[in-house]
């Protein structure tokens, strides 16, 4: 409750519905596996886990607007919890749930530390601009149409975007039963499908700013157009995951 809180303070609405969806769910998965954990924890665990959560609660005193530590609260409080219940030694029970919160805790800018993605949007979105019929040119990560262009920041590459669809995916991996290929397939279209969304929404914003509608490039960047294409790309891979879950249903005969 407390970092869903701070989430929400944050003014970032993907970070508190992505935070709420992933407690949600880590919740229901704990729950479903309470006849089988092995709750058995020492001395030494105990202490541990009861510094990390007063950690939390601690630093979640001196958080006003948006901070990193919001994004990494969940990860350190569930590993709390785990030492509490069940120790050092049965902390691998819950690796799936470690798993989960490590996605929204990783940092939206540490990815384009390894690759440059604004890049790679730059030149899809100025190829999908291209073959819409724009006359458009790329330096870097600037796209140049004839009255006006843009930068493609890092903020703009659709990593955020990328990150909440693969945890999203990690979710459903860890949920639902599914062959060796789609564990593969699914963070992988995932991934395909922030990116191709975001870069949707790059080529549209460059075609407002060619035409001078500045209030409306402020709404697709900065206002609730930006969480209208996030709510999309969740959409679209939700209906590529429901398409996975009727491939493996057991089919039944007439």
């Amino acid at each position: 409750a407390i970092q869903l809180t701070l989430a929400d303070r944050s003014n970032i609405a993907d970070l508190l519905s992505t935070s709420f969806l992933f407690w949600v769910a880590v919740s229901y998965m704990v729950w479903e596996k309470r006849h089988t954990l092995d709750l058995e924890s020492d001395i030494f665990s105990g202490v541990l886990g009861s510094l990390l959560i007063g950690l939390v609660l601690l630093r979640s005193t001196f958080v006003s607007g948006y901070d990193i530590f919001i994004r990494f609260s969940p990860l350190i409080s569930v590993l709390g919890l785990g030492l509490l219940a069940s120790g050092v030694k049965g902390l691998k029970q819950y690796w799936q749930h470690l798993t989960i919160f490590l996605c929204l805790a990783i940092p939206s800018g540490l990815p384009t530390l390894l690759i440059d993605v604004s890049t790679l949007t730059a030149k899809f979105s100025g190829l999908l601009l291209w073959y819409s019929g724009f006359e458009v040119s790329r330096q870097g990560v600037y796209l140049i149409l004839p009255t006006g262009g843009i930068e493609v920041n890092p903020g703009c590459s659709g990593v955020s975007s990328m990150l909440q669809l693969l945890g999203i995916s990690l979710l459903f991996l860890f949920m639902f039963p599914t062959s060796r290929v789609q564990k593969f397939l699914v963070p992988l279209i995932a991934i395909l499908v922030g990116f191709i969304v975001n870069s949707i929404r790059v080529s549209l914003m460059a075609i407002l700013v060619a035409y001078y509608s500045y209030e409306s490039f402020e709404y697709w960047h900065f206002g609730d157009g930006s969480m209208i294409f996030s709510l999309a790309a969740v959409i679209i891979f939700g209906f590529f995951c429901n398409f996975i879950l009727q491939q493996n249903a057991p089919k039944t005969e007439d």
